[in-house]
């Protein structure tokens, strides 16, 4: 139900925009109603909606078979402010929430000599993250109602479902992650002028840069002995609202 409901809603803001974007008339800032464009505001606000996929790169000792990572599709809002360095670039903060999960498949291989049962060979990873981006914006040159733009920053992220301070391991079913993480991000989008806010989609990539593996207490373990590294990497489509 909550997916149609996404559906019907952004029907209606593709219409509205097709209605207003292909007018010749460009879309201009009105100081006494508040509508159109504030690109010239030193400070501006806005909030964001969006979807996210989260993956994990594994860096591994042994040349085993792959963990594989089945991705499920997360949810993402948040809040904008966005700072006018010059009418190209801006300084942007994107608090937001972000909601995911990933569950990890094991290899038989992992697990040689050592009497299994189904369920160990999966572990399911939650993560809700409070999700901080500082993010640099540059933006082409506007025609009529567009603005094409890349976008790229550092993003620090607290893990509101970890577990690391969990005595327990995956001896007992407990695969732990690390509580805090640090991103870099890269993206482009487009700023769509309509005549009561602006409406930007955008895509962007984040990429770990810590390793986000809490390692079990047993040193021989076959869920975390042979992994090097293990950092989050994803994708989100987001929707601004301006």
């Amino acid at each position: 139900m909550k997916h149609f409901f996404a559906l019907i809603a952004f029907l209606l803001i593709i219409q509205t925009t097709h209605a207003q974007l292909f007018k010749k008339e460009k879309v201009t800032y009105d100081a006494n109603q508040g509508r159109g464009s504030t690109d010239n505001n030193l400070l501006r606000w806005g909030y964001y909606l969006g979807f996210n996929n989260y993956d994990f790169n594994f860096d591994y000792y042994e040349d085993l078979r792959d963990i594989y990572v089945k991705r499920s599709p997360g949810f993402n809002v948040g809040l904008i402010g966005n700072l006018r360095v010059n009418s190209f670039i801006d300084l942007r903060l994107e608090p937001g929430l972000c909601i995911t999960t990933r569950e990890l498949y094991y290899s038989q291989e992992y697990f040689e000599g050592v009497d299994v049962n189904q369920s160990d060979l999966i572990r399911e990873v939650k993560s809700t993250y409070i999700h901080i981006p500082l993010l640099v914006k540059i933006s082409a040159k506007r025609i009529n109602n567009f603005k094409p733009f890349i976008v790229g920053g550092f993003s620090t992220a607290l893990n509101l479902s970890s577990n690391e301070k969990n005595p327990e391991d995956n001896s007992n079913g407990q695969f732990r992650t690390t509580k805090n993480s640090i991103f870099y991000e890269l993206g482009f989008g487009i700023d769509l002028y309509l005549y009561n806010f602006k409406f930007t989609p955008s895509i962007r990539g984040i990429f770990g840069i810590n390793d986000e593996l809490v390692r079990d207490k047993d040193p021989d373990s076959p869920w975390t002995s042979n992994i090097v590294s293990m950092k989050t990497r994803g994708v989100f489509v987001n929707f601004t609202f301006q």
